[in-house]
């Protein structure tokens, strides 16, 4: 399994996914023009992607989504909530549901946003897996063991908590939501959580949707370092995926 994140962040989120037998994108949050340059520029064909994965409804993860399903018409996974929601009932596409997807496991798990549906994934081929988990407030122990030990993680780390309360941009009332349950990911929170997944098996971790002006590369790698080394935990290859940036391609 091949994993490059294409762009992540308030702007817009897409990240490919290559198995033996599929091309996969999860979300296509910029424009598809971009969707299609990044693929070019690591050697994949956009006419070649056959699933879309669809986590949610905001604008940073739909995009180019309507433009790209009319030039390449690949399946797509998304609920009927999210489709009301991003307003893409009238959008002619071909669903697909999980279990109809050979070769591949795909499962979901419920996260914690402001909108009515959110989904988390965990992909697995044969000895390969991953889990991509962003935008939330909170991941509930309940998932703990389905999400534990994959080889590699997509992970959000959205903002450092005195950044974000000491920014003057930000009204109160949407520091208060980006905080809440239903809002995403510290840098705290996601070094706790991934101090409890990552296991033996796991050789990547991608954070992802940094805040532009609430984060920093920096903050968010020490913020994890400093979690893991306390608890003396295995410390994977560590890399944070960025604004319009494709990063490298990562092999599991």
């Amino acid at each position: 399994m091949k994993v490059c994140v294409l762009s992540s962040g308030s702007k817009g989120n897409s990240t490919y996914i290559e198995t033996e037998n599929h091309k996969i994108l999860i979300d296509i949050g910029t424009s598809c023009l971009y969707v299609e340059k990044s693929l070019k520029e690591i050697g994949v064909e956009s006419k070649d992607i056959d699933l879309i994965l669809i986590t949610h409804c905001h604008i940073d993860h739909v995009n180019g989504l309507k433009v790209f399903l009319k030039k390449y018409n690949p399946k797509v996974y998304i609920s009927d909530i999210i489709l009301k929601e991003a307003n893409l009932t009238s959008m002619p596409y071909n669903y697909i549901s999980l279990n109809d997807i050979k070769d591949i496991t795909i499962s979901e798990i419920a996260l914690s946003h402001d909108v009515k549906d959110i989904k988390g994934y965990i992909i697995e081929e044969n000895n390969s897996s991953m889990v991509y988990i962003t935008d939330t407030g909170y991941v509930n122990e309940k998932y703990f063991d389905i999400i534990s030990n994959k080889n590699l993680y997509v992970f959000e780390s959205n903002h450092d908590v005195l950044k974000l309360m000491n920014n003057p941009n930000y009204p109160h009332s949407t520091k208060i939501r980006i905080l809440s349950d239903k809002g995403h990911l510290s840098n705290k929170d996601s070094a706790y959580y991934l101090s409890k997944l990552i296991g033996n098996k796991t050789k990547y971790v991608i954070l992802a949707h940094l805040s532009e002006q609430n984060n920093t590369e920096q903050l968010a790698l020490n913020s994890l370092l400093e979690v893991l080394n306390k608890k003396n935990n295995i410390i994977p290859n560590i890399a944070v995926a960025k604004q319009n940036i494709i990063t490298d391609i990562f092999e599991i």
